[in-house]
């Protein structure tokens, strides 16, 4: 089967989007952090960055950011504060396929979900600065006493070679990078300068649009995505693929993560390397 009439019967086989909520919740949104940058990390509080799935309590009832509804079992939100809470869905580092596959499922699958844990990170409600939502997170959920449920550990470095070391600590441990979090912001929704995301690699989102063809040990099977950026730029992503990968890639349409070191004089993503197939879409920037 040549490429073509392969990606035609991918498309037909990818499921249908399940079904999104009238408005996605309003979030707090994360600007990059450079190492060149002049910032004063000592008054940031800095987390890990997880491969996870970005969940909202709204006190009632768990959505993705994309304001799809989350069918967790009962018994993982009861007991939950009606405090509405922004965190991660998240089962461990280097899980991100399967936290995104259980989180888009139906069925609420109990025995996978005994293994997931919503790790908080903010209190969207709460007016105060970060500092203070940070010890409220702690006192609120450990009042709590649910097992799953926790806050993420914040911690403070004192410059930016020791939040470079830390950065290469949680790296070389298999962690995808760092968050940094300004002591003084007050939740506010849409990119913020206070909240920072630190990784060693840019990342993006692309729809593929086509292929091209393999060669030599590739041959007959995937060579390279032909993919398209939000603003209309084509590109092509040739690395980053398992075998099984090539032999069946992603479908025509759908849309894929992306690693990229940067960009050419063109705009072009430099070194642009295949993560994953992205199938939970944020909704866009809020205007």
């Amino acid at each position: 089967m040549n490429l073509r009439a392969l990606g035609l019967l991918l498309c037909l086989l990818l499921p249908s989007p399940a079904p999104r909520a009238a408005t996605p919740p309003r979030l707090m949104l994360a600007t990059v952090y450079h190492a060149d940058a002049d910032v004063a990390v000592a008054d940031y509080y800095v987390s890990e960055k997880l491969d996870g799935v970005r969940g909202r309590w709204d006190g009632r009832r768990l959505y993705t950011r994309g304001g799809l509804a989350i069918a967790a079992p009962a018994w993982f939100t009861a007991r939950w504060p009606a405090q509405p809470m922004d965190g991660e869905l998240w089962l461990g580092r280097g899980r991100f396929e399967d936290i995104s596959a259980l989180v888009r499922a139906a069925d609420g699958n109990a025995a996978a979900w005994r293994q997931v844990r919503f790790m908080v990170f903010d209190l969207p409600a709460d007016r105060g600065p970060f500092a203070a939502r940070v010890r409220h997170m702690r006192s609120l959920l450990q009042a709590a006493g649910i097992p799953w449920l926790r806050p993420i550990p914040q911690f403070r470095v004192r410059d930016a070679d020791a939040l470079d070391a830390r950065l290469a600590a949680v790296v070389a441990a298999g962690g995808e990078g760092l968050m940094l979090h300004h002591r003084a912001a007050r939740y506010r929704t849409g990119r913020s300068e206070d909240l920072l995301k630190y990784k060693p690699y840019d990342d993006a989102e692309a729809r593929v649009v086509g292929y091209t063809a393999g060669q030599g040990k590739y041959a007959g099977q995937l060579g390279a995505l032909i993919v398209e950026r939000p603003d209309g730029l084509r590109f092509r992503i040739g690395s980053g693929f398992s075998d099984v990968q090539r032999a069946h890639p992603p479908a025509l349409g759908s849309y894929v993560t992306y690693r990229y070191n940067g960009l050419t004089e063109r705009g072009t993503p430099r070194f642009a390397r295949f993560l994953r197939v992205r199938h939970l879409l944020p909704p866009p920037d809020p205007k």
